[in-house]
């Protein structure tokens, strides 16, 4: 779902640049407030997995794949303000190291998938988390496979209206495009987040933000473990994904504005994922996998320490009463 350059108009990219900031200064404002110090390795894990999740397309039907957006999924580990945080560096990096989005569409992409799907998608899940009959760890599972789907169509549903707005395809046309194909991407969506969270609470339900209660928990086992599985994802998951076009691509090329796909507003040597002096294409796609969901979990792991609060951080510090 990531927008290239050319798809929207400039106002529209003002338009929803100047909301992602908004958003993404709001997140950043109340992680300032209330991150708990041993909570920054995790925003560094999630953005990792992320990263990692998303080279990993999975097949949708004929000619159509999908990927992880994992908007939700951070949001009920994390919390919605780390969730927009952790989205934001990863579409960072994807823009910044590998071409994947366009600058200029940038914070089209964060608005679409950090706030809509990720912040929008955490206010269903509280919801329905109240409103199912089921108690406890099924509610929550149940909460966030419904919310994940709906968060992902409802990205798509963002996407399409912009791109209308734009002028690139007909209202009429792109808003039904985008929804009925993400409607089949985000059962996906849902079952990755569902698995993932329902793994967590069954381990490690403290790490779950929205069990927990703003506990902190001990992460720096999970990290150790979890990073590492990351590096699997990218390395070994990457190079098999499925090499069909993903939603938003295959709805440009049924409808036939592919074609204004801009180039990239700069030369990036990972360009695409791949390295052009490795000349196998599944290395090539692992080494810069795993480039990316390092420098993914170092960038927003450094991002989240410069937020701690100092009175948080003093308390971290300090040593353990007897």
């Amino acid at each position: 779902m990531h927008l290239p350059d050319g798809f929207l108009d400039g106002k529209t990219a003002l338009l929803t640049s100047a909301a992602s900031l908004a958003g993404v200064g709001m997140a950043v404002h109340r992680l300032k407030k209330t991150l708990p110090p041993r909570q920054t390795p995790m925003l560094g894990l999630s953005a990792a997995f992320i990263f990692a999740a998303q080279m990993v397309n999975f097949p949708v039907v004929a000619g159509t794949s999908g990927h992880l957006v994992g908007g939700v999924l951070a949001a009920v580990l994390l919390g919605p303000a780390a969730a927009v945080v952790v989205l934001a560096c990863v579409l960072v990096v994807q823009c910044l190291m590998f071409n994947d989005g366009g600058l200029l569409a940038l914070g089209a992409n964060v608005f679409n998938m950090a706030l809509v799907n990720g912040a929008a998608g955490y206010l269903l899940f509280m919801v329905l988390r109240r409103l199912v009959p089921l108690r406890g760890d099924r509610a929550v599972v149940f909460a966030a496979v419904m919310a994940a789907w709906a968060g992902t169509v409802a990205a798509a549903f963002a996407c399409g209206v912009e791109m209308a707005c734009s002028g690139t395809v007909a209202w009429g046309v792109a808003i039904p495009a985008m929804v009925n194909i993400h409607l089949l991407i985000g059962i996906g969506e849902g079952a990755l987040t569902g698995l993932v969270v329902a793994a967590v609470l069954r381990s490690r339900r403290e790490l779950v933000a929205a069990v927990r209660g703003g506990g902190e928990g001990q992460r720096r086992g999970l990290v150790r473990a979890g990073l590492p599985m990351a590096f699997g994802l990218a390395l070994f998951g990457a190079p098999f994904a499925c090499p069909w076009p993903d939603g938003l691509e295959a709805v440009a090329r049924r409808l036939g504005f592919e074609h204004r796909a801009l180039l990239p507003s700069f030369p990036s040597p990972l360009a695409d994922y791949h390295l052009p002096w490795i000349g196998s294409v599944g290395l090539a796609t692992a080494t810069a996998g795993a480039v990316g969901t390092l420098t993914a979990f170092l960038g927003a792991w450094w991002l989240a320490a410069r937020l701690v609060p100092p009175t948080a951080a003093g308390k971290d510090d300090a040593p353990a009463a007897p």
